[in-house]
């Protein structure tokens, strides 16, 4: 996964989105019914994969099409920071290596030794900690392996070397170090082509990498081997295709891998899809029985080796917290319930690097609490009081997990069941009482936080936030730079449409008015402004665009903007 090309590269089309916001009818619900008879086969493989869980990736660090290893923005890898991870709970690690620009010329294609050298004692250093380790090709798929169909003998020739020094390279190296043929795979230059010649390509590639390992001799002769689908894509085309690779192959020391970034809408918060519903988590279903009936109930072990959203590529707060949270609590049971070993994708927005430390706690609590049981969770993490109205009490739904609350705390003080919330079934009452106590200062924003502790899994906190209607002012600017100064009044921004005052959408992805968040306009709570991207007005005719922001609390706001070339202007409603 490359922070840009992910973004760009997997924007759907619009049949393709219209078959993804209408999935068959019952699908979910037949999958509930299912949970109960899910049977993971136990072969020799399998139960490798078992150990593998979970796993975490070292992403933009040898991946990285730069000079080095910190071309991407990362420090050097130290034995510090993979110790850490072992230290963690991670049982695996997965370390994505771009080759393409460290291999000298035809027809040797020599790796660089010093760079060889440096994998080598990161994998040593992995090993020594306890850890199963995975290495590939992976960006080469995009830079270079996607040109086989137009010249496949010079493609296959510098595949065939890479490997070839590869498996020399580790071939006396433990069995708990994998090999994965390569990230990605496709065969053009945008995503979701597929067709009988890329299947073709792609079991070439991968029944050429089976060869050259088995017969480098040493461990290689069983190592593990991990294979992808097309785009490392879990369609049911790609599934299948796959499964013909491995009966030709007839190897039990085989692996498949998928990845998953989310239901595209969702996964990006476009088009609307700002909350975990049952669309996004239907998603997951369907994808995970796909992957289940097709694999590993026949045998076949997956690691899904890379997941997350893909709208962390541009900020983590991209999607709600709260929404954020329920997603990964689903999947990773999902994915679980079904005998998949899932690799958390870390590029370095989640680990701090050089201070070790998780940039986002409570969604690494939530993955962690994940790994062994459920979690329950609620319909919102956000308890909104309105400045200058008498309080009510906030009524907020839960699903429980099969979990039992415990109790309510505020500043690590238990708070009293029965005077300060109440709890039937599954809906928590938060107290009028209570929440005028904490907001009392009248102050806006985040005022103070509750956490609903449970048996088992993870809290769930809630933000109690003062508020008032946000107030946007007017402003000028250009389509390289234009920021409307906005009073958030305490509120938080979760989308914003955007139409023609004459009528259709307007901006990026105009099938729809919602625009994408981070890519076409982002909130800045400390610079009080909403800005509009560059993105955004390259693809906005001059006139006049009606803006509608829509806030976490409910509240909405209107506001116009008007395009004259470069020159942008912007009015507050009346």
């Amino acid at each position: 996964m490359l922070s840009t090309r992910k973004l760009t590269g997997m924007a759907l089309t619009l049949s393709l989105l219209f078959g993804l916001l209408a999935p068959a009818a019952g699908a979910g619900a037949a999958s509930e019914e299912k949970r109960d008879e899910i049977v993971v086969p136990k072969s020799e493989m399998q139960s490798y994969v078992d150990a593998m869980q979970p796993g975490w990736n070292l992403g933009n660090t040898f991946d990285a099409t730069g000079e080095d290893e910190t071309s991407w923005g990362n420090p050097r890898v130290t034995q510090e920071l993979i110790r850490h991870i072992a230290k963690e709970g991670y049982n695996s690690i997965r370390i994505p290596i771009t080759w393409d620009h460290r291999m000298g010329e035809a027809p040797d294609y020599a790796i660089d030794p010093a760079f060889m050298d440096r994998v080598e004692e990161v994998v040593d250093w992995s090993l020594d900690a306890g850890l199963y380790v995975m290495i590939n090709l992976h960006h080469d798929s995009w830079l270079w392996v996607n040109g086989m169909g137009a010249d496949r003998d010079t493609v296959l020739a510098r595949f065939n070397a890479a490997w070839t020094q590869i498996a020399e390279r580790f071939k006396h190296h433990s069995n708990k170090l994998s090999f994965e043929s390569i990230n990605e795979p496709r065969f053009s230059d945008g995503w979701g082509e597929a067709g009988e010649a890329h299947f073709a390509m792609l079991n070439e590639l991968n029944a050429s990498f089976h060869d050259i390992v088995r017969a480098s001799g040493g461990n290689n002769a069983d190592r593990p081997l991990v294979l992808p689908t097309l785009e490392t894509n879990a369609n049911q085309d790609r599934l299948d295709a796959l499964v013909d690779t491995f009966e030709a192959l007839d190897d039990p020391n085989l692996i498949a891998t998928v990845h998953y970034y989310g239901f595209w809408p969702f996964s990006v918060n476009i088009a609307g899809f700002t909350r975990f519903n049952e669309e996004t988590k239907n998603d997951v279903v369907q994808t995970f029985d796909r992957v289940y009936t097709t694999f590993v109930s026949q045998g076949i072990p997956v690691v899904l080796g890379e997941y997350g959203l893909l709208g962390f590529d541009n900020h983590t707060g991209t999607i709600e917290q709260g929404e954020k949270l329920k997603f990964f609590e689903f999947l990773l049971h999902y994915v679980q319930e079904r005998g998949i070993t899932h690799m958390l994708w870390d590029n370095g927005q989640h680990l701090n690097r050089t201070e070790l430390e998780w940039n986002d706690p409570q969604l690494i609590d939530m993955l962690k609490a994940s790994w062994k049981a459920r979690s329950a969770t609620a319909e919102t993490d956000l308890i909104f009081v309105r400045k200058g109205e008498e309080t009510q009490d906030a009524v907020i739904a839960f699903d429980l997990n099969d979990r039992r609350l415990v109790g309510l705390r505020h500043d690590g003080k238990q708070l009293r069941r029965g005077e300060d919330y109440a709890f039937d079934g599954n809906a928590l009452t938060v107290k009028a009482a209570l929440l005028s106590e904490l907001t009392a200062s009248g102050e806006y924003g985040e005022r103070a936080e509750l956490a609903a502790d449970f048996n088992r899994g993870a809290d769930w906190t809630f933000d109690v936030i003062v508020f008032d209607s946000p107030v946007l002012e007017d402003a000028t600017g250009t389509t390289e730079s234009f920021s409307i100064p906005t009073a958030f009044h305490g509120d938080r921004l979760a989308t914003m449409e955007a139409v023609y005052a004459a009528g259709g959408n307007a901006g990026p992805q105009n099938w729809t008015s919602f625009k994408e968040f981070a890519y076409a306009f982002s909130p800045s709570y400390d610079a009080n402004e909403i800005k509009l991207t560059p993105n955004f007005f390259k693809e906005v005719n001059d006139g006049e665009v009606l803006l509608t922001f829509h806030f976490w609390s409910g509240e909405k706001v209107a506001y116009t903007i008007t395009k004259a070339g470069e020159s942008v202007t912007g009015n507050a409603a009346e």
